[in-house]
């Protein structure tokens, strides 16, 4: 019998893959992005990371005793996560975007849809789907965004360094970290806990992807 971390893998493995291999997704890796492209998906990321606080503490409010290894992990990746927004604020700063027309964007519906998800499963019978779906969702486009910082800073020339602060943070994951969190996820041994994760995972992957490609 697989682990419930193996058992997620499988399972999600196809949506990971529609996200690594979507046309808009391979060219940005492959060329990068123009700036106008770029300064769109940073504008949308701003609204996604301005909720992931808010979301990881409104499920690990939710979460009873039998979670509470989970609940502190979440209490520790908040304090690691806070004030990433800024960053991605100030990248769009390097290209041209003032705060105050940061904050104004009016997030597209697909990054409205994957909030709202969010912030249901968060406050579902079943939360700890958010904080998992985050461990498996986060740690596989990374790859992903380290090409992409690459190709798209050699298009902003002088402004390279300034501009890719947020993505060039996201690019990789320490292999200890990893190895936490999938020990961590296998100590959830529920079979209804692993189909809601499942499921907040290939909701997450739509929802990025669809951001993606409409800017």
């Amino acid at each position: 019998m697989l682990s419930f971390f193996a058992e997620l893998v499988t399972r999600t493995d196809e949506d990971r893959r529609a996200f690594e291999t979507n046309p808009v997704v391979v060219d940005a890796v492959a060329r990068g992005m123009p700036v106008e492209r770029y300064r769109a998906l940073l504008l949308e990321l701003y609204h996604v990371v301005w909720h992931f606080n808010p979301v990881c503490a409104a499920a690990a409010s939710r979460m009873g005793d039998e979670h509470m290894a989970v609940r502190h992990f979440l209490y520790e990746h908040m304090q690691e996560e806070s004030g990433h927004e800024v960053w991605v604020m100030n990248d769009l700063e390097a290209i041209g975007v003032a705060a105050d027309a940061v904050r104004q964007h009016a997030p597209a519906a697909h990054t409205l849809a994957l909030n709202g998800y969010n912030y249901w499963a968060a406050d579902a019978a079943t939360p700890v789907r958010h904080w998992a779906c985050c461990t498996r969702w986060r740690s596989s486009p990374r790859s992903t965004a380290g090409r992409l910082r690459r190709r798209s800073a050699n298009r902003f020339c002088s402004k390279a360094n300034a501009a890719v602060s947020f993505i060039g943070s996201h690019a990789s994951l320490d292999a200890q970290h990893m190895a936490d969190l999938r020990r961590l996820m296998n100590q959830l041994n529920s079979a209804g806990t692993l189909a809601a994760v499942v499921e907040s995972v290939r909701v997450n992957f739509h929802h990025f992807t669809r951001i993606i490609e409409a800017i």
